[in-house]
């Protein structure tokens, strides 16, 4: 039998729309990453967070966006770096335990967020 993705694992769809609600609550409300979605249509960036964690996470793969890269290249030339790169990973981790998600499965997803790093700043 084979192991359960990480996505059915912290309860499919409903988890991931709900993490990505308090995900964005807690990133808009911190001054140090907030000033990147100041123009930002927050609801299809959910929309788009939404389907990216899901395929990341070994769910369904419905994401049309841009590769990680290039859907960031404009907020590196407005200084992302790797203290905002720690801040997000801060409130994923943040927005996980308080979904009652277990440690392992934190750990997980946060490596598997991690493994973007470079990408997201352009290297």
């Amino acid at each position: 039998m084979s192991e359960q993705s990480l996505y059915d694992q912290i309860g499919g769809e409903a988890a991931v729309d709900a993490a990505v609600d308090i995900f964005y609550r807690k990133v808009l409300a911190d001054d140090r990453i907030s000033q990147f979605f100041e123009d930002v249509d927050m609801e299809r960036q959910a929309a788009k967070q939404k389907s990216f964690l899901t395929v990341a996470f070994g769910g369904p793969n419905n994401y049309t966006g841009k590769d990680m890269r290039d859907g960031h290249a404009h907020l590196v030339t407005r200084g992302l770096n790797d203290s905002h790169f720690d801040a997000v990973m801060e409130h994923l981790g943040a927005t996980l335990k308080e979904l009652n998600v277990p440690d392992e499965l934190i750990a997980k997803a946060a490596a598997i967020a991690e493994s973007t790093r470079n990408d997201v700043l352009g290297r």
